[in-house]
């Protein structure tokens, strides 16, 4: 049987789900707007620094494919994590938008393959 996380896997792209919480979405006038705030889960690539969470950075709003019919809007929050011993702030290095436009990395490809045809 699938769980929740499964189905939302073959919706969204993989990544939200494996790093972010869904925290809400509305729908409204054929637009769905889906809320994703990172996990406070340490990155792995920092896991030899001694972190706590600082918040996260300003939401970005990205467009995804449609889904039944319905324009798809990810406003995402970042979060910022603090080292102890040195009080720099870092981030995860994400690449979630597509060079040059405010669209997904999948969403971008995919219009780029259409576009060829």
């Amino acid at each position: 049987m699938i769980n929740d996380a499964g189905l939302l896997k073959l919706l969204l792209p993989e990544y939200l789900i494996e790093h972010f919480d869904i925290i809400n979405f509305e729908e409204e006038n054929k637009i769905l707007h889906l809320y994703f705030e990172e996990k406070s889960t340490i990155p792995k690539e920092f896991s030899s620094l001694t972190l706590y969470s600082k918040g996260f950075l300003e939401e970005i709003t990205v467009d995804d494919f449609p889904l039944r019919g319905k324009t798809v809007k990810l406003h995402i929050k970042r979060r910022r994590w603090t080292d102890t011993k040195t009080g720099n702030i870092l981030q995860r290095d994400w690449t979630l938008i597509a060079q040059g436009t405010r669209m997904t990395q999948d969403f971008a490809e995919f219009l780029k393959k259409i576009c060829r045809c």
